[in-house]
């Protein structure tokens, strides 16, 4: 089995990194992906107590250290790409790992804001030479799905990339239920984090689920999703 856990932390971790970091220990998981990420003094403690745990594969973006960004940590070997020069402003929201049988693409997509990551994930999702996995925090879903609102930007572009030849893991798993992994002061849930899975893989999709106790603790105010292929 494979487990792929994908997690936005809050604005770096801050104080909360030590729990964070034990709870990302029991998890499991061979590959982390992380939004929110910050290359500061909580994202150097963060990157050593992960190579502790024995993931010494890891990639980040040189975002400056007050910038929300991504982290993408393994056990696994894999091969790095960032995307700089490929978007004016939001280069750094966007890395990816290339393993033996498959890449996983790690995000942060930013909120209500104007940006061409979703260009580069099509682009990317016809058009690559192996099966890939799109996980974090996509910022966006289906209106009255994914909300009960219509407040989603890019509800379109979300669509589109899971109508090319990938699908959503936690709808092929869970079907219609209504579960959410944020939610806002009023109690309004939101489904913003999400794992988009290239049909090649699966026959091998076992699995797909948040984590919602960890937000419940308060380690952060998303509930992390782990994907299980087998």
């Amino acid at each position: 089995m494979i487990k792929i856990l994908s997690w936005n932390i809050r604005q770096g971790g801050g104080s909360r990194i030590l729990q964070i970091t034990k709870a990302l220990s029991k998890a499991n998981a061979q590959i982390i992906v992380l939004s929110e990420y910050r290359n500061n003094d909580s994202g150097i403690k963060l990157r050593t107590n992960l190579l502790r745990m024995g993931y010494r594969f890891q990639a980040v973006s040189s975002a400056d250290a007050n910038i929300n960004s991504v982290i993408i940590a393994s056990t696994l070997p894999f091969d790095s790409e960032l995307f700089i020069g490929h978007t004016t402003e939001y280069d750094h929201n966007l890395i990816k790992a290339s393993f033996s049988a498959f890449s996983v693409y790690g995000m942060y997509l930013p909120h209500k804001k104007k940006h061409n990551l979703f260009e580069i994930l099509i682009q990317r999702a016809t058009g690559d030479d192996q099966p890939m996995i799109f996980c974090g925090d996509f910022n966006t879903g289906i209106n009255h799905i994914d909300q009960k609102g219509s407040s989603f930007w890019y509800e379109d572009e979300f669509k589109e990339l899971t109508s090319l030849h990938c699908f959503d893991a936690f709808r092929a798993i869970n079907g219609t239920v209504k579960e959410y992994s944020w939610y806002s002061h009023q109690g309004n849930g939101y489904r913003y984090d999400h794992t988009i899975v290239h049909q090649d893989l699966k026959v091998i999709t076992k699995d797909c689920q948040y984590m919602h106790k960890w937000r419940e603790e308060g380690l952060s105010d998303h509930s992390p999703m782990m994907l299980t292929l087998g």
